[in-house]
């Protein structure tokens, strides 16, 4: 490759662009050859330029990706311009209308004969913005590579366009060094428009069925592995428990640790430095590995906002050293939105644990206004506790789902009143908080928000149950339900005599699996957010011991849960800014934000006192809503404690991609810990406002990247009409005089 098709080559993509000497990628070996297109060596000196264009884009593939960084979606109006992308792509109506509006701004300057031979070329390049696949036309896919000038066309369909159409070129660019070089020479020309992979440029993207036969649908791999992403939402967390929100409309993450201590994170990602509430002096948490004991269950009052009310559920120890749980009643403080007041605190209910396993741990408000309990069945091993077991005797609180109303007080002096319609209110032998029972060990349960339009589903309760030795399962909580145990564990028997009895009637599963799967599963959620649409109504769970993540969903005819794995960080479908490649492998906890996004806990070691776990939120890189229609609103809170922003930990895919080789030393960086550096090779050159511009906006989830980066498609309209006719090879360009 000689130094002067080189210099056109990098101006090509730097154009208007202020770029300092870059740090040579190290990504997957590069072999020198040709192309069988363009006949230019891939052997040549300039590192960079060979392994970061060529290579590296060879190596992220292909995937769907607008030039904001986002994933595809389904406009939701008709698009009256590039009408080739109105099902799925990356335009919607206002950006549609404004492709339209350059297009005719370009064609005033081109004559009569030219709308008939060049129309059609100016307007599919320009379409390009709206392509499924316009990050890999402009390679815009790693942040950390210039934008394309004009995106990638296939070398026949870009010699067509020159042969007939190459005096319009200047209209498309305002690169000088490309209307110098190109407009007269169609080789050099398409070999800068010319893709690594032949299969991504236009129109052949278009044509091929294997990268089109699912478009906007969640991704499988062979085996049915459902590809999802992860951005890393927080870290240096003691067992994180649980994450919940108030449902106040401020759009706050309340994050607690098992040992006792909630967090406030803000949603600007940063957390607040003084805790929501600590009460680990009362709080039993041991550093012991897998001790099931602490600060377990938190639950906001459906009218937080306006009373201030939340509950807890926590393992403690009385003053005679008997192990208890304790439900109780807590108030935020008067002086500060983002302080509990601990001296609020009200005593609900407690009961004595027979051991220091199987402590439940669960609250939850339903969509009646009742407060659900989900308490174990007392620990050890397969409920010896009684003839039948906590479990299945309705007399004791243990090992059973509870629904209390924390708005009223019981003529016997209760501090809370039992729901009129509870199953057992009658029955002189159980205890009328019970709502369900036969359950061992449920540990995360959640509320179906129901479908965003018809709101089917909404209501149902979802829980995962931690079997003894045989079985894990998800089951679905109804009024007055017996789910088995310990007569039985998932499918199948476990306690042989109960089992066989004709009265035990109990509700099945809706899944469960064996040990070769999991050994301890983790309850989630069924998504029901605004970001990802092709998520909808599957239920998300995991499992705590192997870190497996795993979806259910129901077949509406026949109302059977068909299980699929899911898989995270798949370097193709998730080479997006922010999103990472693992996770820590102990699941916790799952959660949802108040805008019904969707989360897990984990930590690589399962300690209560160990600042190893994280919070995670799941990405869809097939399909996202449509620019502006999830815009939150977040109500402002004051703030008095000191905002720590959030510095990520975990490396993102395309940080890996672009690892320099180990054998060079890192590159200094001025940059604050934890916050990605901003590349000025992206920055745009300041340049006096057009009539017209294409920009794409880097995502807050790019850290630091968040100024605009003007795509290359920027044209000077000249004083006169252009003349574009049809010439041969040898026919000298007709000159553009431009304005």
């Amino acid at each position: 490759m000689n130094e002067p098709y080189h210099e056109e080559v990098e101006r090509f993509y730097t154009s208007d662009l202020k770029k300092p000497p870059v740090e040579k990628v190290n990504v997957w070996p590069c072999t020198g050859g040709s192309s069988s297109s363009s006949g230019v060596s891939f052997s040549c000196p300039h590192v960079f330029f060979c392994l970061s264009l060529l290579c590296q884009i060879g190596n992220l593939l292909g995937h769907p990706q607008c030039l904001d960084y986002g994933p595809p979606f389904q406009p939701p109006f008709h698009l009256e311009f590039c009408t080739a992308y109105e099902n799925f792509g990356c335009c919607d109506q206002e950006r549609d209308n404004s492709i339209a509006a350059k297009y005719w701004e370009i064609m005033d300057y081109i004559d009569p004969q030219g709308h008939k031979l060049c129309g059609a070329y100016i307007k599919d390049i320009l379409c390009q913005e709206c392509s499924p696949y316009a990050a890999h036309l402009y390679d815009a896919e790693n942040p950390q590579t210039p934008l394309r000038n004009l995106p990638g066309l296939c070398f026949d369909y870009c010699s067509e366009f020159h042969f007939n159409c190459h005096s319009a070129i200047s209209l498309l660019t305002s690169d000088k060094h490309i209307q110098e070089c190109c407009e007269t020479n169609k080789t050099r020309f398409c070999n800068l428009l010319n893709l690594h992979d032949k299969d991504y440029c236009f129109p052949n993207v278009l044509k091929n069925t294997a990268l089109n036969r699912n478009l906007g649908s969640v991704v499988a791999d062979r085996k049915g592995c459902l590809q999802l992403c992860l951005t890393e939402v927080a870290n240096g967390l003691r067992n994180p428990v649980l994450m919940v929100h108030a449902n106040d409309h401020t759009h706050r993450m309340f994050v607690a640790e098992q040992l006792g201590v909630i967090w406030v994170y803000l949603p600007d990602g940063s957390r607040l430095e003084e805790p929501f509430l600590d009460i680990k002096t009362i709080v039993l948490a041991t550093p012991w590995i897998g001790d099931e004991r602490g600060f377990l269950g938190m639950a906001f009052h459906p009218k937080y906002r306006y009373n201030g009310k939340f509950y807890v559920y926590y393992s403690y120890m009385d003053k005679k050293q008997v192990e208890k749980i304790r439900i109780s009643e807590l108030k935020v403080s008067a002086s500060d939105v983002n302080k509990a007041d601990p001296h609020s605190e009200r005593n609900l209910l407690e009961l004595e644990e027979p051991a220091s396993n199987h402590n439940g741990g669960q609250l939850l408000f339903g969509v009646d206004g009742y407060l659900y309990i989900f308490t174990g069945d007392g620990g050890k091993g397969g409920d010896p506790f009684g003839k039948f077991g906590n479990a299945q005797n309705k007399s004791a609180l243990l090992g059973k789902v509870l629904r209390i109303d924390v708005d009223g007080k019981s003529p016997d002096g209760k501090p809370y009143r039992i729901p009129p319609d509870n199953p057992f209110v009658s029955d002189p032998k159980a205890r009328p908080e019970v709502y369900a029972y036969g359950v061992r060990n449920m540990w995360r349960c959640a509320v179906d928000r129901g479908h965003p339009v018809t709101k089917k589903g909404r209501g149902r309760l979802f829980c995962g149950d931690v079997g003894q030795n045989r079985f894990e399962e998800i089951d679905i909580i109804v009024k007055g339900g017996n789910y088995g145990w310990r007569a039985k564990e998932g499918f199948e028997c476990y306690d042989t005599k109960l089992c066989r009895n004709s009265s035990l009637d109990d509700v099945l599963p809706i899944f469960a699996y064996g040990r070769n799967v999991g050994k301890s599963v983790t309850g989630g959620y069924v998504y029901r957010g605004c970001e990802s649409p092709n998520l909808n109504g599957l239920y998300i769970f995991g499992d705590f011991m192997n870190g497996r993540l795993m979806a259910l969903q129901e077949d509406e005819k026949t109302n059977k849960w068909k299980k699929q794995d899911i898989c995270i960080g798949n370097t193709k479908a998730c080479a997006f800014p922010g999103m990472i490649s693992s996770y820590s492998k102990f699941i916790i906890s799952f959660a949802e934000d108040e805008a019904g996004k969707l989360y897990f806990m984990s930590t690589s070691y399962p300690s209560a006192y160990a600042p190893h776990g994280s919070l995670y939120k799941f990405v869809d890189p097939a399909r996202r809503a449509p620019p502006g229609k999830c815009k939150l609103k977040p109500v402002p809170v004051k703030t008095k404690s000191k905002r720590i922003p959030f510095a990520p930990r975990a490396k993102t895919i395309l940080e890996l991609l672009n690892d320099p080789p180990t054998t060079q030393p890192p590159a200094k960086s001025s940059s604050p810990a934890g916050v990605t550096r901003t590349l000025s090779s992206k920055k745009a050159k300041t340049t006096p406002p057009t009539k017209i511009k294409v920009s794409a906006v880097k995502p807050a989830s790019a850290g630091k990247k968040t100024q605009k980066i003007k795509a290359k498609a920027k044209y000077h309209k000249p004083k006169q009409k252009v003349k574009v006719t049809k010439v041969s090879k040898t026919t000298p360009a007709p000159s553009l005089t431009k304005k």
